[in-house]
């Protein structure tokens, strides 16, 4: 019995040590730090709209209104539910899959009014790995630009220096495609003509 405490006794003592600086003193130093260093990120990048919180600039929601851009289209849970990101799991030659982006074809051209041979993008007709992809394309704002400008008695030039401003740099200036962050563009056509 002796010699089990006498085993047993530094391995409860490191098991404490451990748990003390790795449950409790390394959070509590990464949580100060970063609510020091990068307060608006650790809080979740949340943005407001007349001090109401309306969401994240990294989680995508969905707009169905006409005067507002719209996000690609969502696989998480019943759309952009952060509690269940994840992608459609359907495969490239999947019929339901074929269906769903051949109706989002028509839906995209007949809502932003483009004939029939346009070439719609393919992040407005597919969902993101994720389903909260906050971004479209630059093709994809262009295309709901004059739509956009219509239902807000805008000129397109006007929307389109919006989308401009509101273009976020491709990752490390190699990774992907520059994107253009819906609510940020969103927030900003409310704020010019609410």
């Amino acid at each position: 019995m002796k010699t089990l405490l006498r085993q047993l006794t530094p391995a409860v003592i490191i098991l404490a040590i451990f748990t003390l600086v790795t449950g409790v003193i390394y959070p509590l130093a990464v949580t100060g730090a970063a609510q020091l260093a990068f307060h608006h990120k650790a809080n979740g990048s949340l943005l407001e709209k007349d001090g109401v919180v309306v969401g994240s600039k990294y989680i995508g929601q969905q707009f169905a209104s006409p005067q507002y851009f719209h996000s690609r289209p969502s696989a998480a849970g019943a759309g952009y539910d952060g509690s269940a990101s994840s992608g459609s799991n359907l495969g490239p030659n999947n019929p339901a899959l074929l269906d769903a982006i051949t109706a989002r074809v028509k839906a995209y051209r007949n809502e932003n009014g483009l004939a029939s041979d346009v070439k719609v993008p393919v992040d407005a007709v597919t969902a993101s790995g994720s389903g909260l992809d906050p971004q479209i394309s630059m093709a994809n704002a262009w295309m709901q630009a004059p739509r956009v400008a219509k239902e807000r008695t805008l000129a397109v030039d006007t929307i389109r220096l919006l989308i401009s401003k509101y273009t976020d740099d491709r990752p490390l200036n190699i990774l992907g495609d520059p994107g253009v962050n819906v609510l940020e563009l969103n927030l900003a056509l409310d704020r010019l003509t609410p």
